[in-house]
Formats: structure tokens, sequence, C-alpha cells
């Protein structure tokens, strides 16, 4: 449920180990919310979304940054390949 994916989210952020009090209270208020009934006390879930969504927020920010690479760098990977070749094709090594 909402902390089943909380977790996966933080596992993937990699915050746990460097920000554990903000990533146990926001898997604190995702168990909340999944213990709540949908028709039971709609208030009391807006304010717990609330409060998640304001931690996940701190989390993601303090989220080192992944080297995961996107397209971008996949293009320039693939233009660097190419003037590879290119030189190596200009230096006679066919």
């Amino acid at each position: 449920m909402i902390a089943d994916a909380v977790s996966a989210e933080l596992d993937i952020l990699g915050v746990t180990s460097t920000s554990p009090g903000l990533a146990a209270a926001a898997l604190k208020l995702a168990r909340a919310m999944d213990r709540i009934d949908d028709g039971d006390s709609p208030a009391a879930q807006a304010v717990l979304a609330d409060k998640l969504h304001s931690l996940m927020v701190r989390l993601r920010g303090l989220a080192p940054v992944q080297e995961k690479g996107d397209s971008v760098d996949d293009i320039a990977r693939q233009r660097e390949k190419r003037r590879a070749e290119a030189r190596e094709r200009a230096a006679g090594g066919e």
C-alpha cells in the first residue's frame, strides 16, 4: 500500500542512511495512512497526506545525486564514440 510505495521510493532515493529520522517519520505517516479506512476520517487522511508529502519533498531534496545518466548522457557517449572512430580512421587505423 502507501507504506510499501514510500519504502520503495526511500530505497531509490538512498536517503535512509543520511536522514534516518525523516525517513522513519515518512514511513510512520505512510503506515498510519494505510491503517485508516478510505471512508473513515477524510480530514485525518488529508492531514497525514499533507505531512507525508512535505517530508517526501524534503527527502527528495536531500537525496544524493544519482549517477544513472539520461538520454542526453547517452547521446554524448554516442557522439564521443563516433568522434573517436573518426579520429582513428583519420590517423590511418581503419
